[in-house]
């Protein structure tokens, strides 16, 4: 059975600015490659991806907006990172969104998503 209960309306309103911000496949690169590194300047994500420095700027600058990055103005560089904790709690508010939705048997006869087709 699911729970019934509306969470908490601050709570919505974070899950869904950070999964909108998640919403777009170059931030979810953004993210995994701030991931391998403790911090990085805009140049260092530009040197992975093929696009433009203002494009992948306003990428980050969505990101950081959600709370996902952390941002150091430093100059001559800003530098950015995952914030690791905010992704975390990203996860959890997630599970526990699920959880309200859905029953145990939901989650038993989930589909298996690496055979599922993106469309």
């Amino acid at each position: 059975m699911t729970k019934c209960a509306p969470a908490p309306a601050r709570d919505d309103q974070i899950l869904a600015r950070q999964l909108a911000a998640l919403a777009h496949p170059v931030r979810l690169t953004i993210l995994r490659a701030l991931a391998c590194s403790e911090r990085s300047c805009c140049k260092d994500v530009v040197d992975r991806l093929p696009l433009a420095q203002s494009t992948v700027s306003q990428h980050l600058k969505v990101l950081a907006e959600a709370g996902l990055v952390k941002v150091d103005r430093r100059r001559p560089h800003s530098h950015y990172r995952l914030d690791r904790e905010a992704l975390a709690g990203l996860c959890m508010r997630l599970s526990d969104f699920s959880g309200e939705c859905l029953s145990p048997a939901d989650t038993m006869s989930a589909p298996d998503l690496k055979e599922t087709p993106f469309v």
